[in-house]
């Protein structure tokens, strides 16, 4: 038996509750590992609360981070003591997920842990920094080094945002934070912003096209946001997407793709291939030291993810939440 959240839904509602789990309820998979740290992302708290369709089958153990130990495994890739972690991949959505002391997983979604990084670093990164890297790497393939200019980041008291600006700011780009709580202006400083913006200033309908104010940008938010966003940038200009906070929806115009040659990247991180997952947290791993992950996180038990799930949908949360899954 071990401890987990598991969200039901039956005839008597939706509910998320922590539960005694037995290993024979876990899921098929060649690989099991004992959790030892998951995270606490926005798909989480929509999960956990039920305010978004994440959930495509019941009951499920949710949490799309984990990091752990291998205790079992029938796949060439991994033996039992290795260390590993996960992200994505439907995982706390459709297959049960990292907040539980233990895991059943294909083993082709595991990567091992990256030399000299703990499973507690790496779910302080989890799928925000995960995400934020993947940016970063898309901006560098189309060309945008640290001497075209300034860079714009959206969003950036969440998870994604907060580690694309430090990611940003160690490879030695200068960082535009947009966010609507100015009161953490300082706080994005340190992590590296060379300027703070409120986000009303991109959030509402905008022209077609802007002045151009910043090389590239990392956007989270999408909507009308991203739409001022690709406005905005100069010539030849990419903005790399990975959120939809404001919404789905892109109210934009072709004129900055026309007539400034801006590209839109997209950036999933779900179902990314391996070489990518692999090369994202190799980079990773040569940024991220215990004075960011203390700066942008804090940490949680098990017991705790229900009530916080409900902060973070109420946007009481700023940066990384870490789940000590046994305690």
């Amino acid at each position: 038996m071990f401890n987990g959240i598991l969200i039901e839904k039956d005839e008597r509602g939706y509910r998320a509750r922590s539960a005694r789990l037995d290993e024979a309820q876990l899921p098929e998979g060649d690989v099991r590992v004992n959790v030892g740290y998951s995270t606490l992302n926005y798909k989480d708290g929509l999960a956990i609360t039920g305010k978004g369709p994440v959930v495509r089958s019941f009951p499920m153990v949710p949490g799309i981070d984990l990091a752990g130990i291998v205790e079992h495994s029938g796949h060439a890739g991994f033996k039992p003591g290795d260390a590993v972690l996960l992200n994505g991949w439907g995982v706390g959505e459709k297959h049960w997920g990292g907040l539980a002391q233990k895991a059943r997983l294909n083993g082709d979604w595991l990567i091992p842990l990256p030399a000299g990084m703990t499973g507690r670093q790496a779910m302080a990164v989890g799928t925000a920094g995960y995400t934020a890297m993947l940016a970063v790497i898309a901006l560098e393939k189309n060309g945008v080094a640290p001497a075209r200019g300034k860079v714009l980041v959206t969003g950036a008291n969440g998870g994604v945002g907060s580690f694309a600006i430090a990611f940003l700011s160690r490879l030695g780009y200068q960082v535009v934070a947009s966010t609507g709580r100015q009161e953490e202006a300082e706080h994005l400083k340190r992590l590296g912003a060379v300027e703070v913006i409120d986000r009303a200033q991109l959030s509402a309908p905008g022209r077609p096209l802007g002045k151009e104010q910043w090389a590239a940008a990392i956007d989270s938010v999408g909507s009308h946001t991203l739409a001022n966003v690709c406005a905005g940038l100069q010539y030849q200009g990419t903005v790399a997407a990975c959120g939809l906070a404001q919404g789905m929806d892109l109210p934009a115009s072709v004129a900055p793709f026309i007539l400034r040659g801006v590209t839109l990247a997209g950036v999933d991180s779900v179902m990314r291939p391996l070489a990518d997952r692999l090369a994202a947290w190799d980079r990773i791993a040569t940024l991220v030291d215990d004075g960011l992950i203390n700066s942008v996180s804090r940490e949680i038990g098990l017991g705790e993810v229900i009530e916080t799930a409900g902060a973070l949908m109420d946007g009481k949360i700023r940066g990384r939440i870490i789940v000590d899954v046994n305690r």
